[in-house]
């Protein structure tokens, strides 16, 4: 695991049980990742309330309440798709906030209208997500690497703007 992995994973450790919240994630092209780098760090099972790999549509549907008409008029990697999968994770997990990748992560599956490297990421709450298109293909392992990095980044950001209140969360060491 990448060693910026590992910091951003630490960080939302500290900042997450330190303001007494939770975290879910639900993964499409990601397959998990973004859970495995979540669970690497010590203390994880403090704030994080598990993943959900909806790596089908129908799981998709069933598990996070995607709508199938979304799915089936803009495809699964969407904006929208990325949105309802946050929703859906932060419902399912009951948790306050999730984070959200679906895409093509490659080497096949890729259109002319969306291309290997396509991925939507969502973070936030039921009632305030964020989503960010990546649209770079640099093989499917570091496709699926930078998305986790990005999603982790992004998430950590949105939670210190939105709890400026956390201050100097490295004085108290998380077991």
């Amino acid at each position: 695991m990448e060693l910026e992995s590992k910091i951003l994973s630490k960080e939302i450790l500290q900042y997450l049980y330190a303001g007494g919240k939770t975290l879910g994630t639900a993964e499409s092209c990601t397959g998990g990742r973004i859970a495995q780098v979540i669970i690497a760090v010590p203390g994880a099972s403090n704030y994080f309330k598990g993943g959900i790999v909806s790596y089908s549509n129908d799981v998709k549907e069933r598990l996070l309440h995607v709508d199938s008409k979304l799915i089936e008029e803009q495809t699964a990697v969407c904006q929208g798709v990325a949105e309802a999968m946050v929703k859906g994770a932060c419902d399912a997990l009951e948790c306050d906030y999730a984070i959200a990748a679906t895409g093509i992560a490659g080497p096949g599956g890729g259109t002319s209208q969306i291309p290997v490297g396509t991925i939507w990421i969502g973070y936030g709450s039921k009632d305030d997500v964020r989503t960010l298109k990546i649209e770079e293909d640099n093989g499917r392992d570091i496709n699926i690497a930078k998305a986790t990095n990005i999603a982790l980044r992004l998430f950590l950001d949105y939670y210190k703007e939105k709890n400026p209140i956390v201050e100097d969360t490295d004085a108290e060491e998380v077991k």
